[in-house]
Parts: structure tokens; C-alpha cells; sequence
């Protein structure tokens, strides 16, 4: 890959294409799909058909989902948030291309899926932006993503999951409580989504 000629921000369709030929090896560190992501800055026009807003909840957008990955662009109002959760073993690498986001990392003190109870405590947190991406730490895996009322902007982050996942554990800090969920899609390559 010319490193040179991608270090500008590239289509979606451009960036899908790359992407798609990362052989498996390159998902299990996080170090190359990051530089990727770096280099690799998506034009937020060419997003346009993948993105979908809702004022009670983010929304999550397939764009591409192979056996090693999926790609999903996450749209955020201002002020919403993920819940604490996990990615349920699996890497994870996230863009902004439209707005600044908060990643807000916890360390699992202990955690009982069973009995669904947890004891987190946080780490740190990071700002996503076009100019930083980041990867979750796969010994630390546990975060939440927000957009801060301050921020006040609309948001979309990109997400490379390696390997897909329909399901994650959530976790309430607080409650120290945990359990797992169901993922769904809000719309899945452009169309709204069945499920």
C-alpha cells in the first residue's frame, strides 16, 4: 500500500477495499490495522449512505463484514453513550471521522457472569478525533464510548471488529453488575435492518 497517497482522506469504498486485504494475521495485534486507520482517514461525504440518526439511541450501520472482520459506522447525538461493555474477545479499532468522541477505559477488578456480578474501576480516557484513532487494549478490553454534551457536535466513529460478534457483556460500575446482550444493526449497507 502507498503510504503516501493514503495519508489523504480516502472513500469508505476505498478504505473497504484496503481493508479487505489484511490477511487474518494482521487482526490479531492491534499495531497494523491501526497505522492503517491512520493513514487510511476516511472523507466523511462518502459516508453519507451508511449513516442513520436516532435522538434516543446511537445507531449502529453495517458498511462490510467478512469472516474477519466487520466494519461499522456508529452515529451519535450529542450527549449519548454506550454502556460500559466488552467486545466479547475479540479486537477492536475505532476512527472518527466526523466529530471528537470519549473513550472512557475501565480494569475488571472481578467479574462473575453467572452471578452477575462485577467490580470495575476506571482507568483513563481518551479522545477519539479524525487525527487520532484508537484501538481498545485487548488486556483491558472493558470501555464505553461517549459524546459529551461540551462536544456539541454530532459524531460518527468507525468500528473494526475482528472477529464479528452478536453479542457483548455489559456492566453497571456503579451497581457493580454485569450480563450479557444482544447486538443489532440499525441498517446494514445503506438499507434499514430486518431485525
Amino acid at each position: 500500500m502507498n503510504t503516501q497517497a493514503m495519508s489523504r482522506p480516502v472513500s469508505i469504498q476505498d478504505f473497504v477495499s484496503e481493508l479487505q486485504k489484511f490477511n487474518e494475521s494482521a487482526f490479531r495485534p492491534t499495531d497494523q490495522i491501526i497505522r492503517f486507520l491512520r493513514i487510511a482517514p476516511v472523507a466523511p461525504e462518502s459516508l453519507t449512505p451508511y449513516l442513520c440518526w436516532d435522538r434516543q439511541h446511537y445507531t449502529r450501520n453495517l458498511i462490510d463484514k467478512t469472516p474477519l472482520y466487520e466494519l461499522i459506522a456508529i452515529c451519535w447525538e450529542v450527549g449519548q453513550a454506550s454502556s460500559v461493555h466488552n467486545h466479547r474477545d475479540q479486537n477492536c479499532w475505532m476512527a472518527v471521522p466526523i466529530g471528537r468522541l470519549l473513550v472512557e477505559n475501565y480494569r475488571t477488578l472481578s467479574q462473575d457472569l453467572d452471578e452477575g456480578t462485577c467490580h470495575l474501576e476506571p482507568a483513563d480516557t481518551v479522545e477519539m478525533n479524525p487525527s487520532h484513532p484508537c484501538a481498545v487494549d485487548p488486556l483491558e478490553p472493558v470501555h464505553r464510548v461517549f459524546n459529551p454534551r461540551e462536544f456539541q457536535e454530532r459524531a460518527v466513529s468507525l468500528h473494526v471488529y475482528s472477529r464479528p460478534f452478536d453479542s457483548c457483556v455489559v456492566y453497571s460500575p456503579e451497581q457493580g453488575t454485569c450480563g450479557e446482550i444482544k447486538l443489532n444493526y440499525t441498517t446494514e449497507y445503506g438499507k434499514k435492518s430486518s431485525r
